[in-house]
């Protein structure tokens, strides 16, 4: 019984794994009720271009002996709102200004350390990333920023739904839907921003996009779409990084993997609507819910 309650108990009585868990709790949170509108949106790409593009900002500040989240927090930022920026004049689709400058500012990003002699791990943990590492004052600033985050969706919730869904009715309703657009881009950048510590460069879009797809097969309303998706990232984290200390694993790794064995079980089995509903006639018969998330 003593071997069963330390196999759930040991990972917690160091305190780096604590601050681990409240690190990457923090960020699911965080990046699932905010990829619930990206996922709503048909933002997937963006989710995966600012974490790159915000690599140059990271790599600028290391050079510059500057903080590591200021400059990617700039980088990523002013690429969310280029992005805006570009794809709106309609000279060019949305797509490609997102893949013009995303790769520019990651190809940044590698032309500055490639001049740099001394560079260590701290960067490159910034790409792989090492949820093991935090420290408190990390733990303080994602919560700082991730609280800042959740409150303007809070305020303007309606608003981000209704711009993101229809945003030829909401211009029609009177609303500002370029600054809602541009808001919405700086809510991916910020919570980028956050991840990319916990999970890194390579790995942020997995917090932002799988636990909200994962929801998404689940429930309908986007309330419930969020507080599923948060749940699923909080829980991806904690049964992630139990997998990483018994098997010896990267956390950032186990963290996403364990994101993505969740969603493909809400693939197979989703009520009415998972693969295995649809291999079976019987079943298969009957209605199938609808994916697009449309209820407020």
């Amino acid at each position: 019984m003593s071997d069963v309650a330390d196999f759930f108990t040991d990972p917690w009585r160091l305190e780096f794994m604590r601050r681990g868990l409240v690190a990457a709790v923090l960020v699911s949170v965080v990046a699932a009720v905010v990829g619930s509108y990206v996922i709503l949106k048909g933002m997937a790409f963006i989710s995966d271009a600012l974490p790159h593009a915000s690599f140059g900002g990271i790599a600028i500040a290391f050079a510059l002996g500057g903080s590591l989240y200021v400059g990617g927090a700039i980088a990523a930022l002013t690429t969310a709102l280029l992005i805006g920026f570009v794809s709106r004049r309609g000279l060019v689709r949305s797509d490609t200004a997102i893949g013009i400058l995303f790769v520019g500012s990651f190809a940044l990003g590698l032309a500055v350390i490639s001049r740099e002699r001394n560079y260590t791990g701290d960067l490159f943990s910034f790409v792989f990333g090492n949820v093991l590492a935090v420290t408190w004052n990390d733990v303080y600033l994602t919560g700082g920023i991730g609280a800042l985050v959740l409150a303007f969706v809070a305020i303007f919730y309606k608003e981000l739904l209704f711009t993101s869904y229809d945003p030829a009715m909401a211009a029609a309703a009177g609303l500002p839907v370029p600054a809602f657009q541009y808001a919405l881009l700086a809510l991916v950048a910020l919570t980028t921003v956050i991840a990319v510590q916990t999970i890194g460069v390579i790995l942020v879009v997995a917090l932002l996009i799988t636990p909200a797809a994962t929801a998404q097969l689940l429930v309908r309303s986007l309330p419930a779409m969020m507080a599923l998706g948060a749940l699923i990232g909080a829980a991806s984290s904690l049964i992630g990084l139990y997998v990483a200390w018994h098997a010896d694993l990267s956390a950032s790794a186990s963290i996403v993997l364990t994101a993505t064995a969740l969603f493909i079980v809400a693939f197979a089995f989703a009520p009415r609507r998972g693969a295995v509903w649809q291999l079976i006639p019987s079943l298969n018969s009957r209605p199938a819910a609808q994916p697009q998330v449309l209820k407020e």
